[in-house]
């Protein structure tokens, strides 16, 4: 029977480390959880709460890995050896400090000082697991960071982060393409590739940036094909090939996404995830959202508007990407822990929208890929516009559900209350749709 419950899976009423104070407490011993007989009696510093000196030396008051908090104890600097967490400590008490107009450590800290340390230390270690299980789930080679400097919000509730689309009820995917024979896609295409068996060209340069006008569709080479993996019509299904950070805007506008390399114009950046749902759905699901102030549809429209994806609840981390704000960088980085500070907003997105077709050529279900517009230097925040617009010449575009003012194409049915927008620019059109 055993074998028939390996995808079955449990919640569990206790964190980890919750379980691994409880193995100490009663002295058992689990490989799991990094508890032995040889390191039972160990202690190892989790995070610092708290912060007093006298004419000899300073103290912290230590919370202890696998201990409860009531076992926290006052211990001398000299006899701690955890340089990172004392430094992390010191950056958000001066941080602290600051906020309440005061320069210098004082001899002990105030209780308000200390308690916002302890949760500053407990909302950095959830942040951390949050962004250790993003890592462990996701398939790409982008590797995700996770940031929060401004609050204490932790991760969203209720959102599972997925790879490919998940269909919703009632939706059935039919995954057939026909494969090329070409042993050069780029070079030496037979009957032009699988973009030519559309009767569309190739996408792709040599360097696997789009070359096509936004509106176009993308054709890749599939599992049927005979070329390798290293075909440069293979792009978007390599998936996101940058290290990306997750972070907590500072003016409203919830989580943002940020790249933490530099990226090259007209590159693949990633792909937008979520749940395939039916149109009929989608409305009931979006005045809902509205009323939230947020959207997270986008109508798979290139040839009818049958199917929408929802990535309120299940999606990858273009869930977090926001409406179209553009930042300009101080400093660069590629470590989350010395991200940049951006400034001067603009409603100006660095991302464009791509149709692509893979595996299934299902002209009704593409795969939405970002791509960038221009060069994005490391830092700055990615962005895409809720209200795309294009060459209204070329019809054949996927948008956002509340892109309905594309010049000379007919407004929606589709009624949505106007989401304001926070991006603080002056030259800000005000609404996101």
């Amino acid at each position: 029977m055993a074998e028939n419950l390996k995808d079955c899976s449990v919640p569990c009423k206790m964190f980890w480390e919750e379980l691994e104070t409880l193995c100490r407490r009663e002295r058992l011993h689990c490989k799991e959880l990094g508890v032995s007989r040889t390191n039972i009696n160990d202690y190892e510093v989790e995070f610092l709460c708290d912060y007093k000196k006298n004419k000899e030396e300073e103290f912290y008051l230590v919370k202890w890995r696998g201990f409860p908090e009531s076992d926290n104890s006052w211990e001398p600097k000299r006899n701690l050896k955890c340089p990172k967490l004392m430094k992390q400590f010191h950056l958000d008490l001066d941080k602290e400090l600051r906020r309440h107009n005061r320069r210098c450590t004082p001899k002990k800290l105030d209780k308000e000082v200390s308690s916002f340390l302890t949760q500053k230390a407990k909302l950095r270690q959830t942040l951390q697991r949050w962004e250790s299980h993003l890592n462990q789930t996701r398939n790409h080679p982008g590797r995700i960071f996770v940031i929060n400097e401004v609050d204490f919000e932790g991760p969203p509730k209720h959102f599972t982060y997925i790879n490919n689309y998940k269909v919703g009820q009632g939706i059935v995917l039919d995954e057939m393409a026909v494969g090329c024979e070409c042993k050069n896609c780029l070079e030496e295409p037979v009957n032009g590739c699988c973009p030519g068996a559309s009767l569309h060209r190739m996408a792709y340069n040599d360097r696997g940036q789009v070359r096509i006008r936004a509106g176009q569709p993308i054709y890749e080479c599939n599992s049927q094909c005979s070329c390798g993996p290293n075909c440069p019509n293979r792009v978007v299904q390599k998936g996101i090939q940058f290290d990306l950070c997750i972070f907590k805007t500072e003016n409203g506008r919830g989580w943002g996404v940020r790249t933490l390399q530099h990226i090259k114009k007209n590159t693949f950046v990633m792909e937008y995830v979520g749940e395939i749902i039916t149109t009929d759905e989608a409305e009931r699901r979006g005045h809902v959202y509205d009323r939230q102030g947020s959207t997270y549809l986008f109508d798979l429209d290139y040839v009818e508007d049958v199917y929408t994806v929802d990535a309120a609840h299940q999606g990858n981390i273009s869930h977090f990407v926001n409406h179209s704000v553009l930042f300009e960088s101080l400093r660069s980085s590629s470590a989350p822990d010395t991200l940049l500070t951006p400034f001067l907003p603009q409603c100006n997105p660095n991302l464009q929208v791509f149709n692509v077709f893979i595996d299934n050529i299902d002209e009704r279900l593409p795969r939405i890929a970002l791509f960038s517009t221009r060069a994005i230097r490391a830092g700055e925040e990615l962005t895409f516009d809720y209200k795309m617009q294009i060459d209204p010449v070329d019809t054949e575009s996927t948008k956002m559900d509340s892109s309905f003012s594309l010049a000379g194409l007919p407004t929606s049915p589709k009624k949505r209350i106007r989401v304001e927008c926070r991006c603080g620019s002056d030259s800000c059109r005000k609404y996101l749709f």
